[in-house]
């Protein structure tokens, strides 16, 4: 059983390692030739890859940019905070977490991955099917948390909410792009959820 459990963990590991490496490659070729100037098929051999195992990690090109961690390291993160911690503030810790977790190089890649986010128009438009599907997983987590279910309308009416704070800070390209530092943006969305948690007074 413990070997199989071992074997299983490193298949996770090398598929972890697959994936980033995947992704390093096409943001690196994506700023160096252009999005769409880059092929699959280019992004597969910097890789080391086919690209039929491309497609098995990322349905699109788009999704490439926009299928990050991100979501994952949070989920784990917010189950980890108290359970009496009321939902917001437990996200907001669950975020604060996540962006003390990134070193240097995943923070680059970060700031990389929005810069292309926001100024090409295929990925910007594919962007907006993944803010639909944020909505999803946080209905889901938060559901889970208070114990209702996440197609309750409260439940679903605060995913919403949280996820549209974040794109109040994150979508105006040219705020994002006169900060110096990815961690500015993240300071932002926190401030920006600070004042959906005390009821959004002006």
């Amino acid at each position: 059983m413990t070997e199989l459990i071992t074997q299983a963990s490193l298949r996770e590991r090398k598929k972890a390692r697959t994936r980033a490496s995947i992704r390093e490659h096409a943001v690196r070729l994506f700023r160096e030739k252009g999005y769409q100037e880059t092929t699959v098929e280019q992004i597969a051999a910097a890789a080391e890859v086919s690209p039929s195992t491309f497609f098995r990690y990322f349905p699109t090109k788009e999704d490439v940019i926009l299928q990050d961690d991100m979501d994952a390291r949070l989920l784990e993160l917010l189950a980890r905070q108290p359970a009496d911690m009321p939902p917001l503030a437990a996200i907001r810790a669950a975020v604060r977490e996540a962006v003390s977790s990134f070193d240097e190089a995943e923070m680059a890649q970060f700031r990389a991955t929005t810069e292309l986010m926001m100024t090409v128009p295929e990925i910007r438009a594919r962007a907006m099917d993944e803010f639909a599907r944020t909505i999803e997983v946080i209905a889901e987590a938060i559901g889970q948390r208070v114990g209702r279910s996440p197609q309750d309308m409260a439940v679903r009416v605060f995913a919403g909410a949280v996820v549209g704070v974040i794109m109040s800070v994150s979508l105006p390209w040219r705020d994002l792009a006169s900060r110096k530092h990815s961690k500015e943006m993240f300071a932002g969305i926190d401030e920006a959820l600070a004042l959906l948690e005390s009821g959004l007074p002006l």
